[in-house]
C-alpha cells in the first residue's frame, strides 16, 4: 500500500474520485510573485480531524490534496479574478487584495489519520477535509 494518498478533487456526476495529480500541467500566472497560503480552520473532533480551507474562486479540478499519516498538503492555483467580457474591460485598477496564482498549504496533524478514509468536499468556496483518526 502506498504510504501517501493523493486526492485530485474532481466532481463527476456528484462523486469524489481519486485521480493522479496533474499539477505539472498547470500554467500558473506569470504575475503572481510567489505561492500564497490559503487560510484554514482546523478542529480535532472525537473521531476525526476536520480542516476547513478558504478556497473561494478556485476551480475544484485545480485542487490537489496529499494525505499522509501525520500531515496534509493542499496545492493548486487560483486564476486572477478580473471583470468578464460582459462587464467591459477594466480601465483602472482600484485595489488588488485577493491572492491568485499557485498556492500551497501544509498542515501538520497532531495524530495519525486513516489515509484510505480521508474525504473532502467543496461548498460555498470552502474546502472541508475529514480525516478519521487512526485507532490506537
Amino acid at each position: 500500500m502506498d504510504p501517501f494518498r493523493n486526492i485530485k478533487l474532481r466532481w463527476l456526476h456528484g462523486a469524489l474520485h481519486d485521480v493522479s495529480s496533474e499539477l505539472s500541467r498547470l500554467q500558473f500566472s506569470q504575475f503572481a510573485p510567489h505561492a500564497w497560503e490559503p487560510a484554514i480552520n482546523a478542529y480535532r473532533c472525537k473521531n476525526c480531524i476536520r480542516i476547513c480551507v478558504d478556497l473561494a474562486g478556485v476551480d475544484r479540478s485545480l485542487i490537489d490534496l496529499t494525505v499522509e499519516p501525520r500531515r496534509i498538503v493542499i496545492r493548486g492555483a487560483r486564476e486572477l479574478p478580473e471583470p468578464t467580457d460582459d462587464e467591459g474591460c477594466a480601465q483602472q485598477l482600484l485595489a488588488m487584495e485577493i491572492d491568485y496564482g499557485p498556492f500551497m498549504r501544509e498542515v501538520p496533524l497532531p495524530a495519525e489519520v486513516e489515509i484510505d478514509q480521508a474525504r473532502a468536499e467543496q461548498r460555498n468556496g470552502l474546502l472541508w477535509i475529514s480525516l478519521p483518526l487512526k485507532e490506537p
